[in-house]
């Protein structure tokens, strides 16, 4: 679908609008949708929207949160979130706004740009998808923030940054033919380097091997932490991702950064299959981390973990074995709008 608005990946090729806040930057507010595709949640869809209700209702005891609904939906979604949460209604295919959102990035002014990517649904794998390609223009128009958009795709939970110009991707997901086939890799470091206004990209290798929809994304194996270092997902021996967790830590290392383990991933049985939750899936507000939890033994440990490692956040966690069968966690469901200034 072409875009007369939509720039050459490679355009502009000094700089970007701006810089990409870390995630424990202040937040204006969290910006959520609504679950909708039948054919990707199946019998899991109301369970799904209950799960999502209650990461929405969460995150909005720490800040507000914005909840794009499809027409016809706006009422349920309502009735379902606290009044911490405005539901607006948008055109969408479902409900992964980390991936189809916009990228907020701030100006030395402190003013703010919100950059849109393509998104072709994580390589075309659920049709059509051409309402999530176009929302985040319209939330961009909704806050009143000036879009740019750029052609390459690019979904938010392949990457991750730290504030200090550096950024943590997989090469399983940003090198990915169904992605980016025509732009090499120094190409595609190039346009996220400008629009992001980073300096670095850290390539780790593959993803989880559960992670059948987008590829590897990072958010569900790594992020940074306001002291520096790449919290990083490990897994005990025997577990099919023991050998990429153990590349991705040497990667990381070689990088010349600190790596804090995070040794738990569940395990769990959704509408009869077997699904993993990543505890590394969580979402970062203004005081809070809303963390998924599986119904298992290391729930609480797990907890401790992020608790350890972002000191000045209180851990909350909620459930979201569900959200994990849909493709995904709190994070995956979330975009933060950083605050302007």
């Amino acid at each position: 679908m072409s875009d007369p608005h939509r720039t050459n990946p490679m355009s502009d090729p000094d700089r970007g609008a701006g810089v990409m806040p870390p995630e424990w930057a202040l937040h204006e507010r969290t910006l959520m949708a609504w679950p909708e595709r039948e054919e990707l949640w199946g019998a899991a869809l109301d369970a799904g929207r209950r799960e999502y209700a209650g990461v929405a209702n969460a995150i909005a005891e720490f800040e507000p949160v914005l909840m794009v609904a499809a027409p016809g939906r706006v009422e349920q979604a309502r009735s379902m979130c606290s009044a911490g949460v405005e539901v607006v209604e948008m055109p969408i295919d479902d409900s992964w706004l980390r991936d189809s959102g916009p990228i907020v990035v701030c100006d030395d002014a402190g003013e703010r740009t919100a950059v849109c990517f393509r998104f072709n649904s994580w390589g075309e794998k659920f049709v059509p998808y051409d309402r999530d390609a176009e929302i985040s223009g319209l939330l961009a128009r909704h806050l009143g923030i000036p879009a740019r958009r750029v052609e390459m795709v690019l979904e938010g939970g392949a990457i991750a940054v730290d504030g200090d110009g550096r950024l943590l991707t997989t090469e399983q997901c940003l090198l990915h033919p169904s992605r980016n086939p025509a732009m090499s890799r120094g190409e595609i470091e190039a346009v996220l380097l400008r629009e992001l206004g980073l300096h670095q990209v850290i390539w780790l290798g593959q993803g989880l091997v559960e992670d059948r929809d987008t590829d590897g994304h990072v958010d569900l194996i790594a992020a940074f932490t306001p002291s520096g270092e790449v919290l990083l997902q490990e897994v005990p021996e025997g577990n099919p991702n023991r050998e990429n967790c153990e590349e991705n830590r040497r990667r990381v290392e070689a990088a010349g950064l600190s790596v804090r383990a995070m040794p738990h991933l569940a395990y769990g049985e959704v509408e009869g299959e077997e699904t993993a939750m990543s505890y590394m899936n969580f979402y970062i507000a203004n005081g809070g981390i809303v963390a998924g939890q599986a119904g298992v033994a290391s729930d609480e440990a797990a907890l401790a973990v992020l608790a350890d490692a972002y000191p000045d956040h209180q851990v909350v966690g909620v459930p979201a074995m569900t959200i994990a069968y849909g493709g995904g966690g709190p994070h995956c469901i979330t975009q933060q709008v950083p605050l302007a200034g």
